[in-house]
Formats: structure tokens, C-alpha cells, sequence
């Protein structure tokens, strides 16, 4: 029977409804990601007034009931009744999408809120809201709940006359969240990044429930910035800094070469991070590879050809932020910018500061025009590495390793690619996997590190290679994401300490040769139970918690431990870990690429100092595996 469809039929969301019923349009998920993008969106509110030149000082809680408080001592949202609702004008912020004072340049010359609904989803996405204002000497408040106003508008207090500001206390709402423990590590990442884009603003924030506070603040800017991301490498050089303003568009670049092969350029947009780049690194790329090719050729050292972007990046940290008046986001997320003019004025104003740089400086012109003649003649024996392997491969299945067992579909949508560690656990993988949609590529033991290997070494080892070609993207400036031959790349090792080592070492290797395919959602770790219960029939558990819970529930310690993969059948490993419908993979993005940056060089790389530190401050969160 079809159902009646007529006018009836036809539902409007008033208010903020719609939010409710579809969280993760505006925040990108329901889980701790969207959780976190709700103090973004609050505290971004404050960085504009910062922009605008009216806040200095932003203060941020966790605190002991679930809430968090964001307080700024910029001018308070305004108070007094809208000319077209008939409410206080903080009530138009707080209830209706796409209201703010953002739309013309009147108010905020600069912004990163541009659409007009952070702090209204924040309010809709709360069970509870309180907002406090001080802005005319008095003290204004408001309850809300679930996006709805719960109490008028009232005055509660006086203050000094000059004494100005808005503070939000909100509950996020299990209704709607998954995970409501906010993290203050990745807090304290964002603040610091707050910090070092904006100069002279203090961001505080404290976590009342582990006792823990930290103050951000970078007087030196970018320049500090760019040291605090080179802090465990070897510096070739003194900051290079340099910053353009033309008709209100700002433009501030940091960039620092250390003796690593790892490129680390990172773009921001009215302080977002715009993890997928845009029109701004674009231009900055363009006119990094054309200054350095332009003094290499004017110095003779350019014999044939062109230094290539790879060469030229090679052990680059740059950090490139644009402040400007009517950026164009790819969604309300803002991963990437996408305004063409952009190009060209970056374009153009690096290529006149970096070309008087190196003039004025020659000795640090001369030690990046170096680096990039070394990475040219390393790329050209990479080069000549692979295609000794493609020749030694050319007669296994039309160029592809001769280890891979491919799939018979060669539609890359429903495709999968396990790359699995060890010869016995490929060998039931093989017998257990779909044939038709899961291609298996074996790995002997443990990958090289990539993060202390120069690129030469990397892309020379026959397992890399191997991978390179299977996966079919290319890497580098080759890389093509409409080659990938495969939907989901499923990384799948043993539950045990070596396991855990290769998935590191091949996580590194991702994110430093193919970071397009993790921020593209096509990277997965696959989740091999720990262990098997078994009472009249199989049990597979997951963890040590679990097997607590499920020895309890079913009364019995008769128990088996996986070490690993090899130890399964080809059903038990179908059934628990390759099988789509039963399953368990964990999908791998990047929340913060500075952060993940630093993580992967002071775990990979050859800082020994930071990684024991870093092992003696969360020895006691590792669990043992005896």
C-alpha cells in the first residue's frame, strides 16, 4: 500500500528544529569531534571580537557538572530590541540561523563565523544555555534550553561603566551526543593555535575536574609558531617572516626549513584551520617553487630543468594565515578556501618578500637552494628505484606486485585492500576474504620508518614500493586520488605489542606519503578480537572490559587469547574481523594536523627525549599485555 503523499505531507522545521534533527550538517558529527566543535564555535565568537580589535583576554572551563564556560572581555553581544523580531537582539543570536552581525563589514571587518549559525546551534544542541552580558554598565542574563528561551531577558547586576564582555555557560545534550567528556588535550591544541595566529591574545583554559589550567599567548606570532612546530627538529635557519596587508586582506607567512624530508605547510583562514588547503596554499606553493627556481638559475646552479615543488618543499614548516573580509568555505566545517582572488595576491606577495629575502639574507638562500638540489638528485635515483621494481614486477598481473591477491571487481567503490602483516596470517586471510571485493597484500614483519628514512630509502624498500603501486595513487606531486584502486585501504595486524608497532610504522608512512587518503576517509584499522568465549557456542570479545563483562554475564573462565591473526581459522577470521556485516574497523582522519605532525615526529622521529617524556606521562593510561 503506498502512503498518501499531499501537502499534509510537507513539513517545515521552525526554529531551530532542524539542527536537532540534523546535528552533523553543522557540526560534523554527534560524537566527541561534533562535541568539541561546539566550544569552536562559542570560542570563535570571542577570536572575532579579538579580530575586531575589542577582546584581549578569552577564558575557557571545563567544568565539574558536564558544562563548560567561554568568557571574553569584548564589547557583549548587544541587548537592546531588534527593530524587526521585537526580542533583545542577544535572543536573535541565540534563536535564529543565519543571524548575526557578520553580514556587512559594519561590525566585524574579519571574521571566521561568516554563516551566522555557531552560536545559535550551539544554543539548539544544549539542554541547558546561560548567557551573561555586561555591556552598558549592567549585567544582563538569559536561560535557554534546547534552543528555546527559557527566561526573559534580565538585568541581574551592575558593573564599571568601561567594563564590557559576554560569557556562555552551556550543557551539551545526551539527547543529541554520544560522548560528552570533553578532552582538554584537544582543547589545549586549538587555544595554542588561537594563540600563536592572533599576537597579544591570552586564551586561559582550565579543567576543573582534572585540576589542570594553561595560559596561551604569543607575543612573537607566527614566528613562534613556526619555532614551537620545529621545536624537535634540527633548524637549518632563523624564521623567515613576513607580512602584507591590501585593502584590509592580511597576509602573515612563517617559514623555517629544518634538515628532515617532511613537508608541514599549514593554512589558516580568520584563524580556521583549513585542513584541505585552498586557493591561499595554492598560491603560496606556486610562488615557493618559482623564487627558489628563479635564485637557483641566477646563481648557475639549475643545470637542467626545474627544481620540482617536492624538491623545493622538502623540510619546509610554513605557516601561511590570510585574514580577510568574505572568505568562501567549503561548508560550515571550513576545510578549504575557495575565493580565486586569493591565489594571486599570495602568489604575488610571496614571490616579491621571499625574492627580496633572499637577497638581503644569501647564506640562509644558499642552504634552502642546497636542500633542493639534494632532493632533486635523491628524486631522480627514487625514480629510477621504482622503475627498476615496475621492471622486476612487469610480469606479475600487469604490473601490480606479485604478492597481491586482487579482487575480481575492478570498480573501485566497493573495493577493499587489506594490507596485513606476516605470511600466516595473509594465508588465511586469503582463504577467508571475498574474493570478488577484498584484495590482500602481504607484509614481511615491519615496515621501514619513514620518519627517520630520507625519501630515497623509502620509496627504494620493495614493501613500500609495493603498496605505492597496489594502492595506484602515486605519491608526491604524482599522487591522483581518481587512480585509487580501492574504496578502503584496511590496515591489519596481530592484537599484540609487534601489532601494534607495524600499524604505527604504517600509519606514519600514510600520513606522510599519503595524507590525501586519510583526510579522503579511506584508511582503516581493522579490529581482530582478543579473544574467544566459548559456552555451547563462540563468544568474540574485544577488549579487557568486555571479556569482564561477558565472563560475568555467561558465567565462565573458558577462554582463549589471540595473539595473533595466524592463530585463526579462515572462518574465525571472516566471521570476526573481515566479514563487512560483523565487523569492527576504526576509521582514521586527522583532527588536527599540527597536533598529528608533532605527535608522529616526536614518536617516529629521532627526538629520544620527547618520546621517554612523553612515555612517562601516560605510562599509567597503557594497558599491559603479559
Amino acid at each position: 500500500m503506498t502512503a498518501k503523499y499531499g501537502a499534509e505531507q510537507i513539513k517545515v522545521l521552525e526554529g531551530l528544529e532542524g539542527v536537532r534533527k540534523r546535528p552533523a550538517m553543522y557540526i560534523g558529527s554527534t560524537g566527541k569531534e561534533g562535541l568539541h566543535h561546539l566550544v569552536y564555535e562559542a570560542v570563535d565568537n570571542s577570536v572575532d571580537e579579538a579580530l575586531a580589535g575589542h577582546c584581549t583576554l578569552i577564558t575557557v572551563a571545563i567544568n565539574k557538572d558536564g558544562s563548560v564556560t567561554i568568557k571574553d572581555n569584548g564589547r557583549g553581544i548587544p541587548v537592546d530590541i531588534h527593530p524587526q523580531f521585537r526580542i533583545p537582539a542577544v535572543q536573535v543570536a541565540l534563536t535564529k540561523l543565519h543571524a548575526g552581525g557578520k553580514f556587512d563589514k559594519k561590525s566585524y571587518a574579519i571574521s571566521g563565523g561568516l554563516h551566522g549559525v555557531g552560536i545559535s546551534v550551539v544554543n539548539a544542541l544544549s539542554k541547558k544555555l546561560i548567557i551573561e552580558i555586561k555591556r552598558g554598565a549592567k549585567i544582563y542574563q538569559q536561560e535557554y534550553s534546547r534552543g528555546k528561551a527559557r527566561t526573559k531577558l534580565e538585568v541581574i547586576g551592575k558593573c564599571g561603566n568601561g567594563e564590557t564582555g559576554t560569557k556562555i555557560i552551556f550543557w551539551p545534550d545526551e539527547k543529541i551526543f554520544s560522548a560528552l567528556d570533553f578532552d582538554y588535550k584537544i582543547l589545549e591544541t586549538r587555544f595554542r593555535e588561537i594563540a600563536f595566529l592572533n599576537a597579544g591574545l591570552k586564551i586561559s583554559l582550565t579543567d576543573k575536574i582534572k585540576d589542570k589550567n594553561e595560559e596561551f599567548f604569543a607575543a612573537g606570532g607566527l614566528i613562534e609558531f613556526v619555532k614551537w612546530m620545529n621545536k624537535s627538529k634540527e633548524i637549518m635557519h632563523k624564521p623567515i617572516y613576513f607580512k602584507r596587508d591590501v585593502n584590509g586582506t592580511v597576509l602573515e607567512i612563517a617559514i623555517q626549513y629544518n634538515a628532515g624530508y617532511r613537508e608541514n605547510i599549514f593554512g589558516f583562514v580568520n584563524t580556521i584551520n583549513t585542513v584541505e588547503g585552498g586557493t591561499h596554499i595554492f598560491g603560496f606553493k606556486t610562488a615557493l617553487t618559482r623564487v627558489i627556481n628563479d635564485y637557483a638559475r641566477k646563481k648557475q646552479a639549475l643545470k637542467n630543468g626545474n627544481l620540482s615543488g617536492d624538491d623545493v618543499r622538502e623540510g619546509i614548516t610554513a605557516i601561511v594565515s590570510i585574514k580577510m573580509g568574505d572568505p568562501q568555505f567549503e561548508g560550515q566545517t571550513k576545510t578549504k578556501l575557495g575565493n580565486s582572488e586569493i591565489k594571486g595576491f599570495v602568489d604575488s606577495a610571496v614571490t616579491l618578500a621571499l625574492s627580496e629575502f633572499f637577497e638581503e639574507n644569501p647564506s640562509i638562500a644558499r642552504k634552502i637552494m642546497s636542500k633542493a638540489l639534494d632532493s632533486a638528485k635523491a628524486r631522480l635515483a627514487a625514480k629510477k628505484a621504482k622503475d627498476l621494481v615496475r621492471r622486476k614486477n612487469a610480469f606479475s598481473l600487469g604490473g601490480l606486485p606479485g604478492k597481491l591477491a586482487d579482487c575480481s571487481n575492478k570498480k573501485s567503490e566497493n573495493t577493499e585492500l587489506y594490507i596485513v602483516e606476516g605470511e600466516s596470517a595473509a594465508g588465511s586471510s586469503k582463504q577467508a576474504r571475498d574474493k570478488e571485493n577484498q584484495a590482500i597484500l602481504p607484509l614481511k614483519g615491519k615496515i621501514l620508518n619513514v620518519e627517520k628514512s630520507n625519501p630515497v630509502r623509502a620509496l627504494s624498500s620493495e614493501e613500500i614500493t609495493n603498496m605505492i603501486t597496489a594502492i595506484g595513487t602515486g605519491v608526491g606531486e604524482q599522487f591522483n586520488l581518481e587512480k585509487l584502486r580501492y574504496n578502503k585501504i584496511i590496515i591489519m595486524c596481530d592484537a599484540d605489542v609487534d601489532g601494534e608497532h607495524i600499524k604505527t610504522l604504517l600509519l606514519t608512512f600514510f600520513f606522510r606519503f599519503m595524507p590525501e587518503l586519510i583526510k579522503n576517509g579511506n584508511v582503516f584499522v581493522a579490529m581482530p578480537p582478543l579473544y574467544r568465549i566459548r559456552k555451547k557456542k563462540d563468544y568474540y570479545v574485544y577488549s579487557d572490559k568486555e571479556l569482564k563483562k561477558m565472563s560475568e554475564k555467561l558465567a565462565t573462565t573458558n577462554v582463549t587469547r589471540f595473539k595473533g591473526l595466524g592463530e585463526m581459522s579462515s572462518v574465525q577470521l571472516w566471521d570476526t574481523t573481515m566479514n563487512p556485516r560483523t565487523r569492527r574497523v576504526k576509521k582514521i582522519f586527522i583532527e588536527d594536523a599540527v597536533e598529528a605532525d608533532q605527535t608522529f615526529s616526536m614518536l617516529m622521529g629521532d627526538d629520544v627525549q620527547a618520546r621517554k617524556q612523553f612515555i612517562l606521562e601516560n605510562a599509567l593510561n597503557a594497558e599491559l599485555d603479559v
